[in-house]
């Protein structure tokens, strides 16, 4: 099944299955998809209020409404996870090649923002200070089931759908923040896009390969133009085992979100610009519009708007070192 939620009449948001023909059918009693989640039961429990549709007169097209994020996350975890991706984007955002020894060990991660979630067909600001923005295509997995500790093999009933993922990346303010060592903060704090469905991780279990990866293909485009294409199965490291390293020590829960990071072979431009030794093609700016699909989920497209000027702060003291 296919999830969507949308802007209804008199500012009020709705949950509903999409059919194969862009209909929407409201789910009965239930206006999130955070709702649902919260409530537990997991995926059973998800195609159960899909399947009370069944009984509910159709809504309208997705033609006719404004979608929303599928959900509004609990959390959202951002992975790495394609070789070709770090190689690439090393190259032109930190001025080094190759790939850490130690990135290999584990798949890491970094918390983003889940305050700043947009949805395919938003308007996206430019990042306060930033001229060099840039998009990444990636899938999210969601959490639908609490957990701690898990295995792989547990985490799968965890795994309630995957989304298309856009985690937009401001480049310049990136690299001066990851020269302090603690990882990217407002280089990546302004958007990311999640849509324009959850799809239900059933329906794409006819993607999943031998080794347990989904061969889905990735595909990335500017202003109409490919400039990027990749499968998710070149990830190094499956979802289940993502999200059985994010529950160690700790708890996932329902809502949670985690993104592959982003596909190898023009997933973002700061890849190309690595591979090129030049920005070609050029960072984003208000105008440009990007498309990304997902074969099996769906495509979100959205164009770049101006966004506000930073507010200024004085720089960090230096301190006389007082004590009591």
């Amino acid at each position: 099944m296919r999830f969507a939620a949308y802007a209804a009449p008199h500012d009020r948001s709705r949950l509903a299955v999409v059919d194969d023909d862009g209909v929407l059918y409201p789910v009965p009693g239930v206006r999130s998809l955070r709702e649902l989640l919260d409530a537990g039961g997991g995926l059973p429990a998800l195609l159960d209020a899909g399947a009370a549709t069944l009984d509910v007169p159709p809504g309208p097209h997705v033609s006719e409404v404004r979608l929303l994020p599928p959900l509004r996350p609990a959390s959202v975890r951002d992975f790495v996870t394609f070789e070709e991706h770090v190689e690439g984007v090393r190259r032109a955002v930190e001025g080094t090649g190759g790939v850490p020894d130690q990135w290999y060990a584990a798949p890491t991660f970094y918390f983003t923002n889940p305050h700043a979630v947009h949805a395919a067909g938003d308007g996206i600001p430019m990042p306060p200070g930033s001229a060099v923005l840039d998009f990444e295509l990636e899938v999210a997995a969601v959490i639908g089931r609490e957990g701690g500790d898990l295995t792989p093999g547990q985490a799968r009933d965890h795994i309630v759908g995957y989304t298309v993922f856009n985690d937009w990346s401001a480049r310049d303010l990136q690299s001066a923040e990851m020269k302090v060592g603690l990882g990217p903060c407002k280089g990546k704090d302004t958007a990311t896009t999640l849509g324009p469905y959850l799809v239900t991780a059933d329906e794409l279990e006819p993607y999943r390969d031998a080794e347990g990866f989904l061969r889905l293909a990735l595909t990335a485009e500017v202003n109409g133009e490919v400039v990027g294409r990749d499968l998710l199965s070149n990830m190094s490291w499956t979802f289940e085992e993502m999200v059985a390293y994010a529950s160690r020590g700790t708890r996932v829960l329902p809502g949670d979100v985690l993104g592959s990071g982003t596909c190898g072979n023009g997933g973002c431009l700061a890849e190309l610009w690595g591979v090129r030794g030049e920005r070609t093609p050029p960072p984003l700016g208000p105008g440009d519009t990007v498309t990304l699909t997902v074969e099996g989920i769906g495509t979100v497209s959205n164009t770049v708007v101006p966004g506000p000027d930073p507010v200024p702060l004085p720089a960090g003291r230096r301190r006389p070192r007082e004590r009591p």
